[in-house]
């Protein structure tokens, strides 16, 4: 049975997605943090791991991208999830009685609008089901959590309210991490990290390379380097795996016109109904 580690409690959305890329027959292994699922992936303790790295709301997960920079793994898949989520709270607690809301930050900024409307306080948790456990565990009467219906029936809570997220179209993509490379797919997509000298058109002649070849390039992402401000690494997806002529040919082009250049892996994309 693969082992494949995802961050969160049970119930998290990375738990879903766990099972929605890998099916029912795997274990998923719940982590604290990010960090440690890379670590875990890493250290070869799982199979796999899943990792959030952008939201179609509130755009991208900083520390996923951070973790690329130092990480060995390889990506080697992608899932995109639909994301519904509730207004959890203990079997005894009306709507009246909410005076905070607990999740993770990413889903407590995608249901501003509902919150607002609630007129509580935000309290950030480290997970939107973990928000779940913890107000179950505290019995607390007076507080609500935002998560998915799945996280409630785990911890037999009472969902009052569904699809509270601002927009409908909310969608989350998670990477598949492994320290082997994926097999090679028609349908593929790549992803990179370079950086570039600081000097006028610097970005324009790296991305010329992606133009030159024909590629199309699907995101494209700045994190400062932490090393001088206001420098950054670039994380840029295309379509075409890194093994294709052209791709070959744009990352060869792309290497001589940057000052780092890191190739994070091709994967089969995910095809979803959006």
């Amino acid at each position: 049975m693969l082992a494949v580690a995802y961050q969160g409690e049970r119930g998290a959305y990375s738990e879903e997605a766990v099972y929605t890329h890998f099916g029912p027959d795997v274990k998923a292994v719940p982590c604290r943090t990010i960090r440690e699922v890379f670590n875990n992936t890493e250290a070869r303790t799982v199979d796999y791991g899943v990792v959030p790295v952008e939201n179609s709301i509130e755009g991208s997960v900083s520390e996923t991208y951070d973790m690329f920079l130092t990480s060995s793994v390889k990506v080697v898949g992608e899932i995109i999830l639909r994301i519904s989520h509730c207004l959890i709270v203990n079997p005894e607690t009306e709507l009246k009685d909410i005076r905070l809301v607990y999740s993770h930050p990413q889903a407590l900024a995608q249901c501003r609008g509902f919150i607002a409307s609630l007129g509580a306080e935000l309290v950030t948790t480290y997970d939107t089901a973990g928000s779940v456990r913890l107000i179950k565990d505290k019995g607390l009467r007076d507080a609500a959590a935002i998560a998915s219906e799945k996280a409630a029936e785990i911890y037999g809570m009472r969902v009052l309210a569904r699809g509270i997220e601002d927009y409908g179209r909310n969608y989350t993509r998670f990477l598949v991490i492994s320290t082997r490379e994926a097999e090679s797919s028609k349908d593929s997509k790549t992803s990179i990290i370079f950086s570039t000298a600081h000097i006028p058109g610097a970005l324009y002649h790296a991305l010329g390379a992606f133009a030159n070849n024909g590629l199309n390039l699907t995101k494209i992402e700045s994190r400062p380097t932490r090393q001088r401000p206001w420098e950054y690494y670039f994380f840029v997806d295309f379509e075409g795996h890194q093994d294709d002529e052209r791709s070959r040919k744009a990352l060869s082009e792309l290497a001589s016109k940057v000052i780092f250049l890191k190739v994070l892996g091709s994967y089969p994309r995910a095809r979803v109904e959006l």
